[in-house]
């Protein structure tokens, strides 16, 4: 898809001042005298009216899910006992921790009242981007112990990608957004400022929900508590994308 964006620029008006007036009764009097004052008059030059256009804003989302914070803890023993009966890290970007092989854990029948919050956040997000069709989720464990974190990656293929924070002890690392544009980096503005070059660190916390675009790279930085870091990360898909494993 394409878009045209059409820009208009206008200088501000001068205020009319009684010399201007005088002035353009001369010019009217004597048109040539006039035109010889204008040559070799100085040319003034107003401030121009500069409006901002912001041409690729990126979106991400996030809200509170207070209601469902007595949930934390019994969610919090589901996941420590998946990772008991099935111990063997599923890989991909997360190091010194835990993720599930399981990609349907929204699914499970004690995670019923988060998939209906999920499912309705992405819904939301969706039609503000344009997209209203029905899709899937696709979900599955991330945590990390002392040291854990995930390496820079994206979830190509879906339409919204996120994550709901179980357990966010101190010392917990933070979400980082890459810049999405290659260009900024050779660009000598640094710092959150327009056009300027700057990773978003999120700070999680327990019940707080995330959604951004699914090509937004990201990664988690290190975690440092004995306690684990868990969030539960999910995907959404279209029904005909036959989205895989994500990373």
């Amino acid at each position: 898809m394409s878009g045209t964006i059409n820009v208009t620029f206008r200088l501000a008006d001068l205020a009319e001042t009684p010399e201007a007036r005088a002035d353009a009764k001369t010019a009217a009097d004597n048109p040539a005298s006039a035109a010889a004052a204008a040559a070799a008059a100085p040319t003034r030059i107003a401030n121009p009216a500069l409006r901002s256009f912001d041409l690729f804003p990126t979106r991400i989302w996030q809200a509170r899910l207070d209601p469902l914070l007595p949930q934390l803890p019994r969610w919090v023993q589901e996941v420590l006992a998946m990772r008991e009966a099935s111990p063997s890290p599923a890989g991909r970007t997360n190091r010194h921790g835990w993720n599930s092989t399981d990609m349907n854990v929204l699914g499970q029948p004690a995670f019923a009242e988060l998939q209906q919050a999920v499912r309705a956040a992405c819904a939301a997000a969706l039609g503000q981007m344009g997209r209203s069709t029905p899709f899937s989720l696709q979900s599955w464990i991330n945590l990390h112990d002392r040291g854990g974190f995930n390496f820079l990656h994206l979830h190509e293929g879906s339409l919204l990608s996120g994550g709901f924070y179980l357990q966010v002890p101190p010392g917990s690392g933070q979400f980082v957004f890459r810049d999405p544009r290659p260009g900024v980096l050779h660009g000598c503005i640094k710092g959150a400022v327009p056009n300027g070059h700057s990773d978003i660190h999120l700070t999680p916390s327990a019940g707080l929900l995330v959604l951004f675009p699914c090509w937004m790279e990201h990664y988690v930085e290190p975690h440092d508590n004995d306690a684990p870091r868990i969030t539960l990360a999910f995907n959404a898909n279209a029904l005909d994308s036959g989205a895989g494993a994500p990373p």
